[in-house]
C-alpha cells in the first residue's frame, strides 16, 4: 500500500533530521504532533540538497543537483517519488500549498554554492533569500495551516528569523567554509584580515533581525510557538557565545552550545510559553 511507503518516507525524513541536527530535532519535539512530521520532511529535503553541494566532493555535484531538482518537481507533479526524502517532501508541498517558486529559489542558492566563492552584496542577499528565508516560509506554510491571512501577516518575521539563523551559521562555520570549501559568504569581506570591527557589524545586523523575528514568534499559533521559540533561544545563545570571543578565535574554532545549556533553553522555552510570557 502507498500509505505504508509514505510512512517509510516520513521515517526517513525524521531519521535524517535526527542524524544531522540534534538541536533542530529538539526544537521539532516542542511542536505539536500535527506539525512535526511536515517539518521533518522539509528539513530532510533541505539537508539532502545541502549535502550534495557541501559533501559529495568525489562526484559530479552539478549533475547530482540538476538531477535532484528534476526529481523534486517530477515528484510534486506525480505525487510520488522512489526517493523517500522527496516523496515525503512532495506530500508536504501538495498538502500545504508551498509555492514552487520557494523551492526554485532554494535550489538556485544551492546552485550558487557550486561556483560562487566570494559574494558581492547583491549575491549575498540572493543567497540568504534562497538558502534561509524561503525555508522559513516553507515552514510558515505548515505552521499557519494554509491560512493565507496569517501567512502573509507573519511572512516578514519568518524571513528575518531564517536570515538570522543562517548568518549565525556563517559565523559559526566560517573556519570550515573558508579553509575547506574556499567560500566567503559575507560580502566584500577579506577573511584573511577578518577583525573584531567586521565581526561586530555582522553581529549587530543579526541582533536587529532577531528583534523583528521575535515579534512574529509571539504571534505564532500555539501548535508551533514553543518549538520556534526554542530554536530562537538556541541561536540567540550561540550568537551570545560568538559575540564574547575575538574574531581570530572563530577563524580557528567552531563555537558550540553545550548539551546542558540546550537543556536549560528547553526549560526556558517551556516555562515562557506556559506562563504566556511570549
Amino acid at each position: 500500500m502507498k500509505s505504508t511507503y509514505d510512512r517509510l518516507s516520513q521515517i526517513c525524513s525524521k531519521a535524517t533530521t535526527r542524524l544531522y541536527s540534534t538541536s533542530f530535532s529538539l526544537g521539532i519535539l516542542f511542536l505539536s504532533k500535527e506539525v512535526r512530521q511536515p517539518i521533518y520532511s522539509i528539513y530532510g529535503f533541505v539537508r539532502l540538497a545541502d549535502e550534495i553541494v557541501d559533501s559529495f566532493h568525489a562526484f559530479e555535484k552539478a549533475d547530482l543537483l540538476a538531477e535532484f531538482r528534476r526529481d523534486c518537481f517530477t515528484a510534486i507533479e506525480r505525487g510520488i517519488s522512489l526517493n523517500p526524502i522527496l516523496n515525503s517532501f512532495q506530500d508536504v508541498v501538495n498538502v500545504f500549498g508551498i509555492e514552487h517558486q520557494l523551492i526554485e529559489q532554494f535550489l538556485d542558492s544551492m546552485q550558487m554554492d557550486l561556483s560562487e566563492q566570494f559574494y558581492t552584496p547583491e549575491k549575498y542577499e540572493k543567497y540568504i533569500l534562497g538558502s534561509a528565508q524561503v525555508v522559513g516560509l516553507m515552514c510558515l506554510r505548515v505552521f499557519t495551516h494554509g491560512t493565507h491571512q496569517d501567512y502573509h501577516r507573519l511572512k516578514i518575521a519568518a524571513m528575518k528569523l531564517g536570515s538570522a539563523f543562517q548568518k549565525i551559521n556563517f559565523l559559526r562555520d566560517i573556519k570550515a567554509d573558508y579553509q575547506v570549501l574556499n567560500r566567503s559568504y559575507f560580502p566584500e569581506l577579506n577573511l584573511s584580515g577578518f577583525d573584531d570591527i567586521s565581526k561586530k557589524i555582522i553581529e549587530e545586523d543579526i541582533e536587529k533581525e532577531f528583534t523583528e523575528a521575535l515579534a512574529g514568534i509571539k504571534q505564532l499559533p500555539k501548535s508551533c510557538k514553543m518549538g520556534v521559540y526554542l530554536a530562537y533561544l538556541y541561536y540567540q545563545r550561540l550568537l551570545n557565545k560568538i559575540c564574547k570571543v575575538p574574531a581570530k578565535r572563530i577563524m580557528v574554532e567552531r563555537i558550540r552550545v553545550a548539551n546542558w545549556q540546550k537543556f536549560l533553553l528547553m526549560m526556558t522555552s517551556y516555562i515562557s510559553c506556559r506562563l504566556k510570557q511570549i
